[in-house]
């Protein structure tokens, strides 16, 4: 039986070119097998012996590869983003462990230990939150185990940027900018290991805005350390923040006073470095958030942003910490890598084999997202943004048990409770919104139903 290609993966990979019309639409059957049951194997997602021997053959030909798949989705994402102004570019690593992998050749290790690559990413989103692509994905993965026993903390200190694996995180922002829309501003965003003084060298010297949680209590041209001397100063307003329920601390939904403090300051070149290239001092602004009253037995809620925006209020400074709290969505996206679309359980002969499918699943996440965070951020849009017209109806249908189409196409937060329904979600006042794996399960179990929609 042959496959209808969904609506979305058209539209994704509308400028794909391999310089092959044969591979481009394998390409489009391939991933759209993979989104069916994409916590399957591509032997059991393709369907046949035949489907899975092309896919692997697709997989192996030097025409399709990352660059040609990032290109397209670019293109794709750029036209999503065309009414943005600001956009959020989230950058982050993952660990995948492939263990029994010992035979996949280029494979080394992800840690002191573990065989398997660490995934480096960088997310797209609006300034509300909602994913709309990848800007930049590479791979690491190490020849042999990482030791550092032979080196003392100032010999790693004093080795060039370039030679370090942090130097991913300067790479990427570089990228990030360049795989942009030229009409918005991006803003760059990581947790503490992207507090690197060469990073926000780089963005100075490529007019670069960015937000990083500070790790360091830097020190200023004031013989000062930033961290304390923030802590120390005047509080400049306060805000009250609901915090959900925490199963692994056992605390209840809440709400939390924090105390709002900011300041500017010369932070000076760490003594290790002698480059030249590096300024002597950087002017960055520091934003603080602090928890007035933390329960008895956890530690206080403490953020401490590092950013050039500027931050003249009370409104700036919260205005950077709600630009942050969209950090954990890449977070969001791991999880849906690894528990929906269970990348750690990709058999391929190769590295870059495993990169490839990486990749194609991403963008399956992303998809994912979309859906999530568009229907709560846009309840009231059409989701004709993310299904065609044969999809939504089918989906109503299917939902449903009904054999009559809806009149209008539903929101999109009606479509993700129709998704979510055929995920099993019941739907109680208690339950909330759906969250991200009851969609991929609703999601798995549509494509299904799509594939025999003639039956229905």
């Amino acid at each position: 039986m042959s496959r209808e290609i969904k609506d979305w993966i058209t539209t994704e990979f509308e400028t794909l070119d391999f310089n092959s019309k044969r591979l481009e639409t394998r390409f489009k059957t391939v991933i759209n097998d993979l989104s069916d049951q994409p916590d399957k194997s591509i032997w059991l997602a393709t369907g046949s012996r035949t489907n899975a021997k092309a896919a692997y053959r697709l997989i192996a030909n030097e025409k399709c590869t990352k660059q040609n798949i990032l290109k397209a989705h670019k293109n794709a994402t750029h036209n999503r983003s065309k009414n943005e102004n600001i956009l959020l570019a989230i950058q982050d690593t993952m660990a995948v462990n492939y263990a029994n992998h010992t035979k996949t050749k280029n494979l080394g290790y992800n840690c002191e230990q573990n065989l398997g690559i660490n995934v480096h990413t960088c997310l797209l989103l609006t300034p509300q939150g909602i994913p709309l692509g990848i800007l930049d994905q590479t791979t690491i993965t190490r020849p042999e185990p990482k030791n550092n026993k032979n080196k003392t903390h100032n010999q790693k200190q004093k080795r060039p940027i370039e030679e370090k694996e942090s130097n991913r995180w300067l790479k990427t922002m570089q990228t990030a900018k360049n795989n942009a829309p030229k009409h918005t501003q991006l803003i760059h965003i990581t947790d503490r290991e992207g507090d690197i003084y060469e990073l926000y060298t780089l963005a100075q010297q490529i007019d670069e805005q960015f937000i990083i949680r500070a790790k360091f209590d830097r020190p200023t041209t004031e013989k000062t350390r930033i961290i304390q001397t923030l802590k120390n100063s005047i509080p400049a307003g306060k805000t009250i923040v609901t915090l959900p329920a925490n199963r692994k601390t056992k605390t209840k939904e809440r709400d939390v006073t924090l105390t709002v403090k900011y300041g500017v300051f010369n932070v000076t070149r760490p003594l290790q470095y002698v480059s030249k290239e590096l300024p002597d001092s950087l002017r960055l602004t520091l934003v603080g958030l602090f928890e007035e009253a933390p329960l008895e037995g956890l530690e206080p809620i403490e953020w401490v942003l590092m950013t050039n925006l500027e931050v003249n209020g009370v409104d700036n400074a919260l205005l950077v910490a709600q630009y942050y709290k969209q950090r954990w969505k890449i977070e969001r996206f791991h999880f849906v890598l690894k528990s929906g679309c269970l990348i750690e359980k990709i058999q391929q002969r190769s590295v870059d084999g495993i990169e490839l499918v990486v990749l194609m699943y991403s963008i399956i996440s992303v998809h994912v997202m979309q859906l999530t965070f568009l229907a709560r951020s846009a309840p009231d849009l059409s989701c004709g943004l993310i299904f065609g017209e044969s999809e939504w109806k089918l989906l109503y249908r299917a939902a449903n048990h009904v054999n009559v189409d809806p009149l209008v196409c539903p929101s999109m937060l009606e479509a993700l409770l129709l998704v979510a329904k055929i995920g099993g979600f019941v739907g109680a006042l208690s339950d909330g919104l759906p969250g991200l794996k009851v969609v991929w399960v609703g999601l798995s179990k549509f494509y299904v139903v799509m594939a025999f929609r003639d039956a229905f």
